[in-house]
């Protein structure tokens, strides 16, 4: 087993040349005049291990610092404060949970063409306090010493002990399931 992971290179995260974000969905009866918040999530680390020659991928962690969520939607700056005050305070409590995990022990690795790869990561989500399985696909292509990968999930919050927003006496609010989307990349490491 040991001799399996010493051929696997080591990938980390490029934070600032990745996108990785939130899709939240207004429902209720006010709906209509809502809008469906698109939160970015500003700072993330994390990294795999990926041998493209042998199909395996191991160890892949990444940690999302709670405080870094931001609306990126075009509103005024005084409904951007308060939706992410809400966020921050109500919703993802950063100061009880500064940070959100997603570790994979093993990747099931699929070639799909030159370069580029089918990645099932069977790991699990510690989040608001809260550690739940949680699956994720990704397409991931390798450019010599960059590997790109991008997909998207989607996630209940209530699996995770967050009640959504809810304003206006409950006439307008948002859905309990969310969408993250990514598209990450990382760079090989000596």
């Amino acid at each position: 087993m040991e001799a399996v992971k010493a051929t696997l290179a080591h990938f980390v995260i490029d934070a600032r040349a990745s996108r990785f974000t939130v899709q939240a969905f207004a429902t209720g009866l006010l709906s209509k005049m809502g809008h469906n918040p698109t939160i970015g999530i500003r700072s993330f680390s994390g990294g795999v291990k990926f041998d493209p020659d042998a199909l395996q991928g191991s160890e892949f962690r990444l940690a999302i610092q709670t405080a870094s969520l931001g609306v990126q939607d075009d509103i005024s700056d005084k409904d951007r404060r308060e939706i992410e005050s809400l966020m921050k305070t109500q919703v993802l409590e950063i100061a009880k949970y500064p940070e959100a995990v997603y570790e994979a022990p093993a990747v099931t690795i699929h070639k799909l063409a030159d370069a580029l790869y089918s990645a099932t990561l069977n790991g699990s989500l510690s989040f608001h306090g809260v550690t739940h399985s949680q699956p994720v696909t990704a397409r991931v292509a390798l450019f010599g010493e960059m590997l790109r990968a991008s997909g998207e999930f989607t996630l209940r919050q209530s699996d995770f002990g967050i009640k959504p927003i809810s304003v206006a006496g409950g006439a307008l609010k948002l859905r309990d399931e969310v969408k993250f989307s990514f598209d990450l990349v990382a760079r090989k490491q000596e």
